[in-house]
């Protein structure tokens, strides 16, 4: 008797199909609550519209994020060169022209580099004692001036002696290169202004490893003719890799004569988002600019970008050196590229998490229908089948009411309209 019991059972979970029982359930509400669920699914799988960041443009799960493809970020180099003629005529150092070795700074143009706009020069220092700037360590009495220590803002290292400047104020002796830096007269307007027309050549390699593809922003429209004579328009000429200094400022909203005199930092962003399902020849970068470090006028306190160098020579047997505070423009240039290509298991993954989406539709319904209607106990007793104990003998009723595991909401005679 046990055997053909274990018998039966085996043969049962072998050779049975269970499934689920439908309700319809003719409702006009619930009905119409059912389609508008399953639409804002679907609109969710497609993309949600208007988002905040772009308004009315779809941020798209499947078709404008390309949820179809695999993706790969880029392996990215950076070379530029600088171009352009600046001239000066100060009164200590006569007539002067700047070329961009002289203004450009790395010279071998990395991919972050800075071209001088203003400076200010204090010309053939030695080593020996002078009075540094009052600014740097005024003094009443020796006393005030430890030798052999150094301020923070010194300028060398103290003898001990506090001495009358030429202005009538006291400041104490050092010994470092001498006449001391006076740093605080800048000119105004910027020595360089002819900063404003440089240009800069960007080179910029990318890889996309994953998919064996390498691009450079010289794309094939960029011929070496067009080359010669092109300058970056993000209207005009949106390809050309040569950029004019005065164009950049514009497009990040500064004056620039106002940046040019204390300095500043820009970004260059190239991005590179490329659907290599289309040829590789349509992958192409676009170019940002950025006010980076918040900008003139909105920081009180270090605003500009400046730094110094020396230029040593020997003069009449001494080591000797001109020193140059160096105000300019900064260029971060970075690079963010993506590249997309179709592929099954991404395709199939998005459109079988979608599907299962579509469930939220019924579960809401069962809801709204168990629970919140004015009749929701005519659909609980349609819904489920509640059996007492166990029975070996079964009714052709019970057998035909056994099973109803679940609902579909859409249209039945079992109720009226509501």
């Amino acid at each position: 008797m046990e055997k053909d019991k274990l018998v039966a059972s085996v043969s049962g979970f072998l050779f049975q199909y269970d499934t689920p029982r439908m309700v319809i359930v003719k409702n006009k509400n619930i009905g119409v609550t059912f389609r508008l669920i399953q639409l804002g699914v679907l609109a969710y799988i497609i993309g949600k519209i208007g988002t905040p960041e772009a308004p009315g443009r779809g941020r798209w799960v499947f078709i404008y994020e390309k949820g179809y493809q695999s993706t790969d970020s880029t392996i990215s180099s950076v070379s530029v060169k600088v171009k352009g003629i600046g001239f000066t005529n100060l009164s200590d150092m006569g007539p002067r022209t700047f070329d961009a070795v002289d203004y450009a700074f790395p010279s071998q143009g990395s991919d972050s580099f800075v071209i001088m706009t203003n400076y200010i020069i204090t010309p053939r220092q030695t080593l020996t004692y002078c009075i540094q700037q009052q600014s740097s360590r005024g003094c009443k009495s020796d006393s005030d001036c430890s030798a052999g220590e150094f301020g923070r803002y010194g300028q060398g290292i103290m003898s001990g002696k506090c001495r009358n400047d030429t202005e009538g104020s006291k400041s104490c002796e050092i010994f470092g290169w001498c006449p001391a830096e006076n740093d605080h007269h800048v000119s105004n307007p910027p020595l360089l202004m002819a900063a404003e027309n440089f240009t800069i050549f960007i080179k910029n390699a990318i890889t996309f490893t994953a998919f064996g593809v390498s691009r450079r922003n010289i794309v094939e429209s960029v011929t070496k003719e067009v080359l010669k004579n092109c300058t970056y328009h993000k209207v005009h000429d949106p390809l050309c890799p040569v950029f004019r200094l005065g164009y950049i400022v514009e497009e990040i909203k500064e004056n620039f004569s106002a940046l040019a005199y204390k300095g500043g930092v820009i970004g260059i962003v190239i991005t590179w988002d490329c659907d290599l399902d289309w040829p590789e020849k349509l992958c192409i970068p676009t170019y940002n600019f950025h006010q980076l470090y918040g900008g003139l006028g909105k920081e009180k306190v270090s605003t500009g970008f400046n730094f110094r160098y020396a230029k040593y020579y020997k003069e009449n047997g001494t080591e000797t050196r001109d020193l140059y505070k160096v105000f300019g423009i900064r260029l971060d240039i970075m690079v963010n590229g993506k590249a997309g290509k179709f592929d099954i298991i991404p395709t199939m993954t998005t459109i079988g998490s979608g599907v299962g989406v579509f469930g939220v539709a019924t579960l809401l319904c069962d809801l709204v229908m168990l629970h919140f209607l004015p009749k929701r106990n005519y659909y609980k007793q349609k819904k489920f089948k509640t059996v007492k104990g166990e029975s070996s003998k079964m009714t052709t009723a019970e057998v035909s009411e056994d099973g109803t595991k679940g609902s579909h909401c859409a249209a039945s005679q079992d109720n009226p309209m509501q």
